[in-house]
């Protein structure tokens, strides 16, 4: 069992399909706090425009969604395959 997850959520202001990727993230993360409330779960939201790293490594391919550090979804959020995900790290 995980007992620590960090999802990074990287995007841009103005970005619809971040926007949407925000509501889907938070939708799982939702039903996942209340099924697993001993999983320290961390979401942190990062901007490429404050980050030219990042902006060099995925401008094309926001919004990203890293799991611990991994890639785990670009440009639409299947909410599905997001909640497999964090129950297999938590389990």
């Amino acid at each position: 069992m995980n007992a620590e997850i960090t999802l990074q959520l990287i995007g841009k202001p103005g970005c619809h399909l971040c926007e949407d990727a925000t509501s889907a993230v938070e939708r799982v993360l939702f039903g996942f706090r209340a099924a697993y409330s001993e999983v320290k779960l961390t979401l942190e939201e990062v901007s490429i425009v404050d980050n030219a790293e990042l902006t060099a490594k995925y401008a094309e391919q926001i919004p990203v969604l890293l799991i611990n550090d991994r890639v785990h979804n670009y440009w639409r959020i299947d909410e599905t395959r997001l909640r497999q995900a964090l129950d297999e790290l938590a389990s």
